[in-house]
């Protein structure tokens, strides 16, 4: 099956999502877009909507951004000029029966869809796709955490919550450069696959005794897991990066109020938008290929 002359709507993201729309163009898609920053140049055989609902309106496919909805509904769209809510009126401008591609939705969304039945198609735990993406969010998370803190990773202990697709990552970033890296997970296959790659393992319920020891604590969880249990016990001024999608794993607001380094790092993915917009259009057109092809 073939993308070629399928009306897709690129609503929200960044640089990735530009990617992503070029290669639509490329694989011979009818493309809008709208709510990421558009190049001077533009991007070949795309076209620019004056709004989110320009770009939807008769689409078939509409692809929204990796990154979760924020707590308001809203896509991850630092370049738009209002939020994008995809609810029933903009939804509602699309194809009939088409369909929606994105990271993660949440109840609202699907529930909207379903009411309008369009369906929805979740992306953000293809394991094969994560691995692709990984290493520009491990690189962007450790030029992060470069930036903020005056130690060096090297010797330092870190912990990072979460030994999933990301974690498992991001510890063996860690470890490369020289850190005592601690994984706290519920899982114990988790902390055994930690163990196995020269991490130490605890579960979680006993990070807040290890925190006084920490220099920096990533959280990869996307479920509230590091509160003020864990946060007050943290050196002064300790980094506390939140890798998650919304909600995050982080109490931020306390980690700040506690004097800590606290930074809620979404969207790490376009530190390499090419590499990484080339890997989100593969698990997108595979799965536009499988829809047509039951059509």
């Amino acid at each position: 099956m073939s993308v070629d002359g399928l009306v897709v709507a690129v609503v929200g993201g960044d640089e990735r999502e530009r990617e992503i729309a070029r290669l639509a163009a490329r694989a011979g898609a009818r493309v809008r877009a709208y709510g990421f920053s558009w190049p001077k140049s533009g991007i070949p055989d795309v076209a620019l909507a004056a709004e989110a609902a320009a770009a939807m309106g008769g689409a078939r496919y509409a692809l929204f951004p990796v990154p979760g909805l924020a707590p308001d509904g809203s896509l991850f769209a630092p370049a738009a000029p209002a939020p994008i809510v995809p609810d029933e009126r903009l939804l509602g401008v699309l194809a009939p029966r088409a369909h929606l591609i994105l990271g993660a939705a949440d109840e609202r969304l699907r529930a909207t869809a379903a009411r309008l039945e369009i369906g929805v198609h979740e992306y953000e735990a293809d394991r094969e796709l994560m691995l692709l993406r990984g290493p520009a969010i491990v690189e962007g998370a450790i030029g992060v955490a470069i930036e903020h803190t005056d130690v060096t990773i090297h010797s330092a202990e870190v912990a990072v919550v979460g030994h999933g697709t990301i974690g498992s990552l991001l510890v063996q970033g860690l470890l490369a450069l020289g850190a005592r890296v601690h994984v706290a997970a519920r899982n114990p296959a988790q902390r055994a696959a930690a163990y196995a790659s020269g991490a130490r393992p605890l579960p979680l319920e006993e990070l807040p005794a290890l925190a006084p020891r920490l220099a920096m604590l990533f959280s990869t969880v996307p479920a509230r897991v590091v509160g003020a249990d864990v946060l007050e016990q943290l050196p002064a001024g300790s980094l506390v990066l939140d890798l998650a999608a919304p909600p995050g794993g982080v109490e931020l607001d306390t980690a700040r109020a506690l004097g800590h380094r606290a930074v809620w790092a979404r969207g790490l993915g376009r530190r390499a938008p090419v590499t990484v917009g080339a890997s989100q259009w593969l698990g997108i057109r595979r799965r536009i290929e499988a829809i047509e092809a039951r059509r």
